[in-house]
């Protein structure tokens, strides 16, 4: 079982990485073949809106109520296969490329968010260790009534029911008047 806290330091930053994913991922999905020109990487483009649906993917995850480590993890392991894409971008040279120095510059974007992506992992882990930590509360000794069930059997027998709570007269049982007189 999960233990987290959705006031914790490390959850608003998770939910801070999911705004941000959100918007990173509606950019890349809508301007995929601008950014990948920007980059020399027009090949890339396709892969760069994929990119831009995880990035969304994720960011809807870490916001949705529940565990954010797994979608964090997502978001750690998204920014390594960017990294790759990008190494590749960069590793072309300016001869083959000459936009490389932007597939650079943004691969140290990218290293810039993973640091934060990982940061944020190693709150939520900490904080779930402390939760972890505490004594778990013993209810075995209560029942959820009020008083001992012996002493509330038959409390309810002689209460007075009010009026509006009772059975209309029409739909009250009515004996046979008149026939079983005149037989």
């Amino acid at each position: 079982m999960a233990y987290y806290d959705r006031s914790s330091a490390g959850d608003t930053l998770a939910r801070g990485l999911g705004w941000f994913s959100i918007g990173i991922g509606v950019a890349e999905l809508m301007a995929g073949r601008r950014i990948a020109r920007w980059m020399g990487m027009e090949d890339k483009t396709n892969l760069i809106r994929a990119y831009g649906v995880r990035e969304i993917t994720a960011g809807v995850g870490l916001l949705a109520l529940g565990d954010p480590k797994p979608w964090i993890w997502g978001r750690i392991a998204g920014d390594a296969v960017d990294m790759a894409t990008l190494a590749e971008g960069m590793a072309l040279g300016s001869k083959d490329n000459p936009r490389a120095r932007n597939a650079g510059i943004a691969f140290g974007a990218v290293l810039a968010t993973t640091a934060v992506d990982i940061v944020c992992a190693q709150k939520l882990h900490r904080e779930e260790a402390h939760y972890r930590s505490l004594p778990v509360p013993d209810y075995s000794g209560r029942s959820g009534f009020p008083r001992p069930v012996s002493a509330m059997r038959g409390a309810a027998s002689n209460a007075p029911i009010a009026e509006d709570m009772r059975t209309p007269k029409i739909l009250q049982f009515q004996p046979a008047t008149g026939q079983a007189g005149a037989s």
